[in-house]
């Protein structure tokens, strides 16, 4: 199979996860337990970490050390823009994360709660989206520090966290009075988001050649910023905070041995 056929399939894989995910609305009959919620949201937590170090930071070193620019300095300051990019959309984008009463970003006032809680999933699928995008735009650039299978090790990974996130963001949307078919459609669209920014960053990366490391990085602290400002506060939340660290354990051993064993 071409390299391009193999792209479309690897950057669709986490949208169909938020998609399966989002669909199981029309089975659950009760809201989702909270235990299992935070374990679910610890565990996505674990796999974003571990993807951002071992498929995003370590290629962004290595490709850096190929071309002979400083090891480090790729990796610092896509990093750190990457956060200030989330912090920047966080900062004005009007949202509501699950389990919250209290809306953030601009304009809150204007937008209901259905939309706000749809909004917070989009904003944070968006460096889901890139982080897949840039991998496989190192593949298409036949780039040695990353391979096929780690491109597609880093979709599945996502995509398996995607999974319980579409059914955290429908199953509340039914809370808020809405039929089970608008809220897995919500559930669908906040998933567009990811194939739309990865063709975006694969087209933009492939203009721009020597930009992939940083792009890497950068991807790697809008992902980080995410777990830190929303998915960890939410899984520690209130009683029992171990299950989410269990979670976030477990997910971190999942992705690690995904990228390792596929990589």
């Amino acid at each position: 199979m071409s390299d391009t056929f193999n792209v479309s399939i690897g950057i669709l894989i986490p949208f169909v996860g938020t998609t399966l995910g989002a669909a199981m609305v029309f089975l659950m009959k009760k809201e989702m337990k909270s235990s299992l919620q935070k374990a679910l949201l610890g565990f996505a937590s674990g796999v974003m970490i571990a993807a951002s170090v071992w498929s995003l930071l370590i290629p962004a070193i290595d490709m850096a050390k190929e071309s002979g620019t400083i090891a480090w300095l790729p990796a610092v300051i896509g990093f750190l823009s990457g956060m200030g990019f989330l912090l920047l959309l966080d900062t004005i984008i009007p949202h509501l994360h699950a389990n919250s009463d209290a809306p953030e970003g601009r304009a809150t006032s204007k937008l209901k709660r259905s939309s706000m809680l749809v909004f917070a999933v989009t904003l944070h699928n968006i460096p889901e989206g890139m982080a897949v995008g840039v991998v496989f735009a190192g593949v298409l650039n036949g780039n040695a520090a990353i391979s096929l299978a780690g491109a597609f090790a880093l979709a599945i990974g996502i995509a398996i966290q995607n999974f319980p996130e579409g059914a955290i963001i429908s199953m509340p949307l039914v809370g808020t009075g809405i039929t089970k078919r608008r809220a897995f459609t919500y559930g669908f669209l906040s998933g567009v988001v990811e194939p739309v920014g990865a063709v975006l960053t694969i087209l933009l990366t492939s203009l721009i050649t020597p930009i992939l490391p940083y792009i890497l990085a950068f991807a790697a602290g809008a992902m980080i910023y995410v777990v830190v400002e929303e998915l960890i506060p939410q899984s520690q939340s209130g009683e029992h905070s171990n299950i989410g660290t269990i979670g976030a354990g477990f997910g971190f051993a999942v992705m690690m041995l995904l990228d390792v064993a596929l990589g």
